[in-house]
């Protein structure tokens, strides 16, 4: 058996029996297979995994169709639906003529290539665009000619999580990392030109987590710089590029901790931002004179949340969060109608008056939509969706440990038997916001009479940054509190009990799962932790850990340690009756190490007194969940499934 470790760390002494997990070596293998295939035989005997199996895979056909980029006279937009393992990338022309422009089902044998981001010309002539394998997002930078539908001499390497900018329908602004995931740093390239010889615009010297973003006004004269540093705080730089004398950016927003949101448009750069206003406000900002002083606000803050605006030559449309939920609003104060609680975005062309909204929900799967005068008309949607007028959708509201209001949405049967088996799903983190959105893993479960919940917590972007502050850092039990409190809502108001409870999450929200089972066992008959976290004293190590640090905290740091090791879920399990665990990861995950699901499973195994299974499973050609092919993800959301309903005390199923 590989060794452990023992270390003393600001006075604490750290054991750490599982460290030999971290190492890719043989007899981790050895080991991880053993866990691959007792998972898989458990999974093979649950009765309930084909039914599921197949009404996922029939679900997910519904797809998704995406609002459009507009480039000239051609619109883009990704759509999946029917039995596509991947999305394609669409060009509609002016006359309505659509086709395919890239299909990821293509690009490899067995479909585990993806599109990770594309971006058109000006004049929507090209498209560059970028493809990993295997969910890695280690991005190959390509450019597609639209009229041929073949890719140009071009290929860059090393452009994850790429932005591009492009300053004519030959040249572009882009990212590209230094020997890894870090040291990203913008560049300029010709087509025809060797990227080896790409001039280096930023980035030189600055610190690795620094993420900057170029964007070009659409006059072609303006080069804007976003350098994201966290999800708290960015920074604005700006160039003239008709001046041959002004090669330097300028700074327009610096060493402040807000957000700087910008939108180019002809007249002025406008930016929304939580600068003085946690909810966020929008500006306009002179081209020629960008000074603070010169900003003007033109939607200030209300106790609405400010997430998106659309900038047309005529119109502002704004849309908002209202207790985690959309609405659009003009300026002015005309609020637009949306299909029901839902999500909603909005986006559109700097040349026209044309507004494009996306919209979902639990039951809606995501389309875009087109704003005529103040109403909706469809302008992309899914050929089909599943029946839902038996299905509720319903926001209550939970009190925390320290009063706060914490919203839930609940979905299930108008008419199911209660209590029934229940998922709690949450996040909690990164600024990002938890809000209603089509899931083949909550109609599939929900359509067997189980009640699927989502918790807003604390740590995300609902309700302004301060929501999201007072989750992060030294503030993170919260956002366990505020889950817990969710789970007692669910079982006080009759929807299930603490032995039909599961716990779900994923990456951050794996973390989540398993500090919630750990801190309160009681809780949850099951819990699946996805793509999970669970060493926060050694996370920063691995991956993209790094980046994280201004969200959770440094390990080597007293402060922040002293945080890290009270709710790291490694540190924090001892001895205990256990919920039913199933953790779930993937080799080829760019982001989260699997190193924290294979310590964590075993640290449970060898704790848990309870007799309930610990499972781990390690997926092969499979990333963080990007890019990969809908006949994995059916896989996936089955074996969830199954073994949740398996591990809740569910009675007969129904319906599926």
């Amino acid at each position: 058996m590989g060794k452990g470790s023992r270390e003393e760390k600001f006075g604490v002494v750290v054991e750490d029996p599982w460290r030999w997990l971290e190492e890719e070596s043989a007899e981790t293998r050895a080991w991880q297979d053993a866990q691959n295939r007792a998972t898989d035989d458990y999974l093979a005997r649950l009765p309930d995994l084909p039914a599921l199996r197949a009404r996922v895979a029939a679900l997910l056909e519904t797809g998704f169709c995406e609002t459009p980029f507009i480039a000239g006279k051609r619109a883009f937009y990704m759509r999946r639906e029917g039995a596509a393992q991947q999305p394609k990338l669409m060009v509609r022309e002016s006359d309505g003529r659509e086709r395919v422009l890239l299909d990821a089902e293509t690009l490899s044998p067995d479909a585990t290539d993806a599109i990770d981001w594309w971006y058109p010309s000006p004049g929507g002539t090209r498209v560059a665009w970028g493809k990993s394998s295997e969910g890695s997002e280690q991005s190959v930078l390509f450019v597609r000619d639209v009229e041929t539908g073949l890719d140009l001499e071009c290929r860059i390497e090393e452009t994850q999580h790429c932005v591009v900018a492009w300053t004519s329908e030959s040249s572009f602004f882009y990212t590209r990392h230094h020997g890894g995931p870090y040291d990203a740093r913008l560049y300029f390239h010709e087509i025809g030109r060797d990227s080896k010889d790409d001039p280096l615009i930023f980035g030189e010297g600055r610190d690795k987590t620094d993420l900057p973003q170029p964007i070009v006004s659409p006059c072609g004269r303006w080069l804007v710089v976003v350098v994201q540093q966290g999800w708290s705080k960015n920074e604005l730089y700006l160039r003239d590029l008709r001046d041959p004398h002004r090669r330097a950016l300028a700074p327009i927003a610096t060493g402040e901790e807000a957000l700087f949101e910008p939108i180019a448009r002809r007249d002025a750069l406008y930016v929304m931002t939580n600068s003085g206003a946690p909810r966020y406000r929008l500006f306009a900002v002179p081209w020629e004179s960008p000074s603070r002083a010169s900003w003007r606000e033109i939607l200030p803050e209300t106790s609405d949340v400010l997430t998106g605006v659309a900038v047309t030559k005529n119109r502002i449309v704004a849309s908002y969060l209202r207790d985690a939920s959309s609405v659009l609003v003009e300026k002015g104060g005309r609020e637009i109608a949306l299909p029901s609680i839902g999500s909603a975005s909005v986006s559109s062309s700097p040349d026209d008056d044309d507004v494009y909204v996306g919209f979902t929900s639990f039951v809606v799967p995501l389309g875009a939509w087109k704003l005529r005068g103040d109403a909706l008309e469809p302008w992309a949607r899914v050929a089909r969706a599943p029946d839902a007028s038996q299905i509720s959708v319903e926001r209550r509201f939970a009190e925390s440990r320290d009063g706060t209001r914490v919203p839930l949405f609940v979905v299930r049967k108008r008419e199911s038997e209660l209590p029934a088996p229940a998922i709690l799903y949450g996040y909690g983190g990164f600024n990002v916001n938890q809000t209603p959105a089509f899931s083949s893993r909550a109609l599939a479960f929900v359509e067997r009479g189980g009640v699927f919940a989502s918790a807003v917590l604390r740590g995300g972007g609902e309700y302004g940054e301060a929501w999201h502050r007072a989750g992060m850092l030294e503030n993170k039990q919260n956002v366990f509190d505020d889950y817990f409190a969710c789970a007692e809502e669910l079982v006080a108001s009759g929807l299930t009990t603490t032995s039909r409870l599961a716990a779900l999450g994923g990456s951050n929200g794996g973390l989540l799962v398993n500090a919630a089972v750990v801190q309160r066992p009681e809780l949850f008959a099951a819990g699946v932790s996805l793509v999970p976290l669970a060493d926060m004293l050694r996370y920063h190590l691995f991956r993209l850990g790094a980046f994280w640090l201004p969200e959770y905290g440094s390990p080597d740091e007293e402060a922040a340690f002293r945080v890290l090791y009270n709710y790291s879920p490694l540190h924090r399990a001892k001895p205990a009756v256990y919920p039913a665990m199933l953790l779930w990861t993937a080799e080829s995950d760019s982001r989260v190490d699997p190193m924290h699901a294979r310590k964590m499973a075993a640290t449970l195994a060898a704790l848990t007194t309870s007799g309930n299974p610990v499972l781990l499973r390690v997926e092969t050609k499979a990333g963080h969940g990007m890019g990969k092919p809908t006949a994995k993800v059916a896989d996936q959301v089955a074996a969830e499934l199954a073994f949740i309903l398996a591990h809740t005390g569910k009675k007969a199923a129904a319906g599926a």
